[in-house]
């Protein structure tokens, strides 16, 4: 291939700007040209693109967020628009795009490749919840985020013998919940995979507070099923318990921030990855991370992939937190 884009699509994650700077320097080595393709699909739709060359990723390694901007693309989702995508591709002479994002962007990817145009995907979500790949960019970022802010948290409700009842990412995952749960002690975790039991929690913090305990941490994965929410839970701790209780959600801080030294070197080595395997003409795949090392699948195979979390680390989480 002589020209290549690259696009970043669906939520932004720490990283996805040192895999766009490794996807440009690897081609560029290789002797391809590479487009930028700004604000995911829509630009392609819309030919919002700009030539990347060397200099045009240099200091954004360390760089959240993504320099060529993201969003998503209702119109992407339909026949006309996908048409118009493979148009501007083929007045750009862009041979192939390398496909930054979660499982919305590799549905996108696959799209373009039934239209004849190779993609490689990435993954690159915080919530780690891509069935491909045991790892994605940006998910210890927004762990070691998370963490920042409850130990943050915890020095109040330590103050003030309090229950912090904390929301982190996790819309239908319970990823970041777990490992941020554990690195922070947190007495209970409440995730999308398991029925929550407010009653269990309680009975818990009770038996907790006759040992001595007298502040408590619960993280709930924002896909948490419960009425009300991470405030409602904090007003039956209280009501039940007697313990000042209250509510945090974490938000969007946990998508922002400089990458950490593993999402960097991930990002580098995947991005990496995917330009080799369109130089070989290989496209219609996904690259990833399995059993510690690098493997790419056909990107039909990927998206009917399942994931589950490893409940081994629940039981670890509940049996540490008494």
């Amino acid at each position: 291939m002589k020209t290549i884009g690259v696009l970043t699509s669906g939520g932004d994650a720490p990283g996805m700007n040192a895999a766009i700077r490794a996807v440009v320097r690897t081609a560029i080595s290789l002797g391809m040209n590479v487009k930028g393709i700004r604000r995911g699909y829509n630009g392609l739709i819309e030919g919002d693109v700009i030539d990347l060359d060397l200099r045009s990723v240099s200091d954004i390694i360390h760089r959240g967020g993504t320099f060529l901007y993201t969003a998503r693309s209702p119109k992407f989702k339909t026949e006309e628009g996908i048409a118009l995508a493979v148009e501007n591709c083929k007045k750009l002479g862009i041979e192939g795009i390398v496909v930054i994002g979660g499982d919305g962007s590799y549905r996108g990817a696959r799209d373009l490749s039934n239209h004849g145009i190779p993609c490689v995907g990435i993954p690159g979500t915080i919530d780690n919840d891509i069935s491909s790949t045991d790892y994605t960019i940006g998910f210890d970022t927004a762990m070691n985020t998370a963490v920042e802010m409850v130990d943050r948290i915890r020095d109040t409700a330590q103050s003030h013998d309090r229950c912090s009842v904390v929301e982190v990412m996790g819309r239908h995952a319970g990823f970041i919940a777990v490992q941020t749960g554990i690195a922070v002690g947190a007495t209970s975790i409440l995730i999308p995979e398991i029925e929550p039991d407010l009653d269990a929690i309680i009975e818990k913090m009770k038996n907790s507070n006759k040992t001595g305990k007298k502040h408590f941490i619960i993280v709930v994965a924002e896909g948490v099923n419960i009425e009300g929410g991470v405030d409602a839970i904090a007003k039956k701790i209280e009501s039940e318990t007697g313990i000042e209780s209250r509510a945090t959600v974490l938000g969007h801080v946990q998508r922002g921030g400089s990458p950490t030294v593993r999402d960097r070197v991930c990002a580098t080595e995947l991005g990496n990855a995917a330009v080799h395997l369109l130089n070989h003409g290989i496209g219609n795949r996904v690259v990833g991370y399995k059993d510690g090392g690098l493997v790419n699948y056909d990107i039909f195979e990927a998206l009917n992939m399942e994931k589950s979390l490893d409940f081994d680390m629940v039981e670890v989480a509940h049996e540490t937190s008494i």
